[in-house]
């Protein structure tokens, strides 16, 4: 600049001994050149002066008095002048320039030969001098592209920016703007809605001068310094008139420029705060739907009202087998993709230097999880109360079942024994008859004594089924109490009986001592084939394979012993035949039946045949019971077999998958494609799993409630298969993590990776966590210089905080706290490899920060400490002016306008604690 200065101003006061003797022949020789810059320099100098409400007429004349030109330069520096002289004497006028010009110089520039009393005069020469120093310090001097300054670097900007275009080709400041298409193609390049570049044509100068003079003042404020006609009519237009003007769209279109970066930046900020407002938005929603689904089903599973029927707890059993089959999945995977995207939104904000987010009360991923845990405790119990009730009820029903058989057989006998025992036969019988009666009354009396067992079982089921609270507790209690009465009025009845009886025995003499003995040995006889035909007929109930071939041995002896029944049939009926051989071979005449007994041969003989017809029903009924039990045992087998291998599988996966997770194996991407792939083979799992799903059922559609040949259940495999896919999510979802942290700190592989070999190196149980001592002996793997205790291994807090101002920090006691509660926030004791990255990338990167939005907003609002919603709907896209309209608090300092907003406070809430 000082060289060009000098230039001019040698043009001017210089004179050269071949040709120009004095400064006005050098005006006289360039008298169209200083009329092309005494308009230019006045356009110039009226552009700023209008700011200030003023302007010139000839520039000459104009600044004589020097409080015009004192003005132009507080407008153009923006700095204050010392107070103008207000006085019309020459001797203010020279004071005010001399104000002026000392203001010029102590920006650095030299004045060459001119002085104030030139000024004052009215030289024109000075003046144009004067201004042009101005111009060169002012608009051109701080022109800079690629280390070149001045009228080079203004030279170098327009090559650039008029490089794409056709016929354009600027090397200087004069011949190479005559055509008017380097104007054009400046505003063009910049502002291409302004111009039609490709209707211009080279052979029209005067038309493209006009058309870019035109739309420069119209849209871009540059006020019209040349005339089209003087640039074309000249030979050689004025180069200082070119630069001036050139200068004007260099200072527009940079100012715009910078105003787009700024806008950028804001506009960058601002995304990354909606999209973050988005994913909370998200989580907030998500988690509440879990939320609520978990209260809705807890009561559900917790409600554990007893049925009456079995098949209506079957049917509570079918619904819950529809809540694990349909209902819980979906939530399984909710919940695993609820924890992701937290993860995601935390690592985000802390990269993006925000916040932590904080879920809103009752939402915090510990608050889900300890409702999951919840509904998972009221499942298991749920599942648990309802085979215990079926087992229950099934218990129930065998027993009620067994309660009628019993209670039907005993009516059946006590039926008309009263009436028998009421009967007062014996008053008119014959001796003999009495002594019948006895007999008689002695065998019924062995046969009550036969049947109290009966009774007994028949009173100890039916409080047994109190006991159980059977439903129709009722019915069973009264036909007990009736039974148990009856049985009570048989026992006074008999007694009395026998009592009359023995008082008449005395007078009776004779007595068939056979049918005695028939009666006798009958007696029990018939008792027994009764037993023998209720056991034949009794309901049985097994579990397991053993229960059933207990009762088929069982069986089996029962029948060993028919042979000797047989025979012992056969004797009984051998007396009743002799009793009538004797009787016929005496002819006696037998009135009638057995007079001691009612049970005929032919009841031994019928019931007998019922015994011998209830044997093979009881045969096939065991072995069907065994096939039974053998397709359960079957069943139990296919089980466990699928069960002990899915079961270790998993264990297995979760052990690889926890290997993998502390391994280095090649890059980050990597290892994530690893952990999909390794994904994608648990998913092609899931068959295994739902045949082990569909084993399960056909076991309790069969109503099997254990199984000893294997220690695996499934409920065990479904928690294992619910943790092997959560842990497989949530480590490829550590990783993802990782490489957004490497991609937007600037970590570069080799670091993520020698940050990954210390981790691991140091996690000696393989955990996933370091505690204090293993932190510390990591840092100074990595180069840390903490001085380290060389017996023990450890590091004190002392220790710790000089290893923090080795690599750069000034901390005091305060400030390490502060660190140490960003790597443990949560005072656990343990150090997480995300935690240890996001320490380690705080040492190598830098964000955005407060202070660069403020200062991107200052250059929107032009300087000014507040800014307007209509300047930010002009730079900003619609969506996020609105966002910071809608949120920027109005301003409140003393230099505010209406509409004004604070745009300070609503940068600083971006980076602090707010409600954004």
């Amino acid at each position: 600049m000082l060289n060009l200065q000098k230039a001019f101003i040698f043009q001017l006061l210089s004179c050269r001994r071949s040709s120009l003797c004095c400064p006005s022949s050098y005006l006289r020789g360039k008298e169209a050149g200083n009329i092309s810059s005494t308009r230019t320099f006045t356009a110039w100098c009226n552009s700023h002066l209008r700011k200030a409400g003023t302007q010139i007429e000839n520039i000459d004349e104009d600044f004589r008095d020097g409080l015009k030109l004192m003005l132009l330069l507080e407008v153009i520096s923006g700095e204050r002048l010392p107070k103008p002289e207000r006085g019309k004497m020459r001797v203010h006028k020279i004071n005010n320039v001399n104000k002026a010009l000392d203001f010029i110089a102590s920006k650095g520039v030299k004045l060459v030969s001119i002085g104030a009393e030139e000024i004052v005069d009215g030289n024109a020469k000075m003046t144009l001098g004067m201004i042009w120093t101005i111009i060169l310090r002012f608009a051109i001097q701080d022109i800079s592209v690629e280390e070149t300054s001045a009228k080079e670097g203004l030279l170098l900007w327009c090559q650039r920016k008029t490089a794409p275009y056709k016929n354009v080709n600027v090397q200087n400041f004069h011949i190479s703007w005559k055509d008017g298409l380097a104007f054009n193609a400046l505003i063009h390049r910049h502002r291409p809605e302004l111009i039609e570049y490709d209707k211009l044509r080279k052979d029209d100068p005067v038309t493209n001068l006009n058309n870019a003079f035109e739309v420069a003042e119209k849209y871009l404020d540059i006020p019209k310094m040349l005339d089209a006609e003087d640039i074309v009519g000249t030979l050689r237009p004025d180069e200082k008139a070119i630069m001036t003007y050139v200068s004007c769209f260099y200072h527009a279109f940079s100012g715009a420029q910078k105003a787009e970066t700024a806008a950028n930046r804001i506009c960058k900020v601002l995304a990354v705060n909606q999209e973050n407002e988005h994913l909370m938005e998200d989580y907030e929603r998500l988690a509440s739907d879990l939320l609520e689904w978990i209260r809705r089903t807890i009561p559900w599973l917790e409600d554990r009202v007893p049925q009456k029927t079995i098949q209506e707890m079957q049917q509570k059993l079918e619904d819950f087998r529809d809540y694990r089959r349909v209902h819980k999945p979906p939530k399984v995977q909710e919940k695993c993709q609820l924890e992701i995207n937290f993860n995601t939104l935390q690592t985000k904000l802390r990269l993006s230097n925000r916040p932590a987010f904080m879920p809103s009360e009752g939402r915090m991923v510990s608050d889900i999880n300890n409702g999951w845990q919840h509904l998972e405790q009221a499942e298991k119990g749920y599942e648990e109360w309802l085979l215990n009730e079926i087992r229950r009820l099934e218990r129930l029903d065998h027993l009620a079942e067994k309660f009628r058989q019993k209670a039907s057989i005993h009516e059946a006998w006590t039926d008309g024994k009263e009436a028998m025992l009421k009967h007062r036969d014996y008053e008119t019988a014959t001796l003999s008859d009495i002594k019948a009666l006895i007999r008689k009354h002695e065998a019924f009396e062995s046969d009550l004594a036969a049947h109290q067992d009966r009774v007994e079982q028949i009173a100890a089921i039916a409080q047994e089924l109190n006991e159980l609270d059977y439903y129709d507790s009722h019915n069973v209690n009264t036909r007990c109490q009736k039974i148990c009465d009856q049985w009570d009025a048989l026992g006074s009845l008999t007694q009395s009986r026998r009592e009359a009886l023995e008082k008449t025995e005395k007078q009776l003499e004779t007595i068939d001592q056979l049918h005695l003995e028939y009666a006798k040995r009958a007696a029990p006889f018939n008792n027994w084939m009764e037993s023998a035909m209720e056991d034949l007929q009794d309901m049985f109930i097994v579990h397991t394979i053993e229960e059933i071939e207990g009762l088929i041995s069982a069986h089996d002896q029962f029948k060993s012993t028919l042979p000797d029944a047989d025979r012992e049939r056969e004797a009984i009926l051998a007396i009743h035949k002799e009793a009538q051989r004797i009787a016929e071979s005496n002819h006696i005449k037998l009135s009638g039946s057995n007079p001691y007994t009612t049970v005929t041969p032919q009841i031994i003989n019928s019931k007998w045949e019922k015994v011998q017809q209830l044997v093979p029903k009881r045969d096939h009924a065991l072995l069907e019971e065994q096939s039974k039990q053998q397709s359960n045992e079957h069943l139990r087998r296919q089980f466990a077999s699928q069960a002990n291998i899915v079961g270790p599988w998993i264990q297995t996966k979760m052990e690889e998958i926890g290997r993998i997770s502390i391994e280095m194996n090649g890059t980050l991407e990597d290892q994530l494609n690893h952990l999909k792939r390794y994904e994608r083979s648990i998913v092609d799992y899931k068959p295994n799993l739902d045949l082990l799903e569909q084993q399960h059922q056909l076991i309790q559609e069969a109503l099997i409630f254990d199984n000893k040949h294997t220690n695996y259940t499934m409920e065990h495999i479904r928690v294992g298969w619910e943790q092997l896919l959560t842990t497989i999510a949530r480590t490829i979802n550590e990783v993802e993590n990782q490489i957004l942290t490497r991609d937007a700190k600037g970590i570069s592989q080799e670091q993520m990776q020698e940050f990954r070999a210390s981790f691991n190196h140091f996690d000696k149980d393989h955990g996933g966590a370091l505690g204090p001592e293993e932190f510390k002996a990591c840092l100074i793997s990595l180069g840390y210089d903490v001085e380290n205790d060389r017996q023990t291994g450890s590091m004190d807090s002392d220790d710790f905080r000089a290893l923090l101002i080795s690599t750069g920090y000034s901390l005091g006691d305060a400030e390490f706290n502060r660190i140490m509660s960003v790597v443990d926030p949560n005072h656990s004791g343990l150090v997480t490899f995300q935690a240890f990255i996001d320490f380690m990338s705080r040492e190598t990167t830098d964000t955005d920060t407060a202070d660069q939005v403020i200062a991107s907003f200052k250059v929107l609002a032009g300087d000014k400490n507040f800014i307007t919603a209509e300047e930010l709907r002009r730079e900003l896209p619609p969506d996020q002016a609105e966002y910071c309209i809608a949120r920027m608090a109005p301003y409140q300092g003393p230099d505010a306008v209406p509409g004004a907003l604070d745009y300070k406070s609503f940068s600083t809430a971006l980076y602090g604690e707010s409600d954004l």
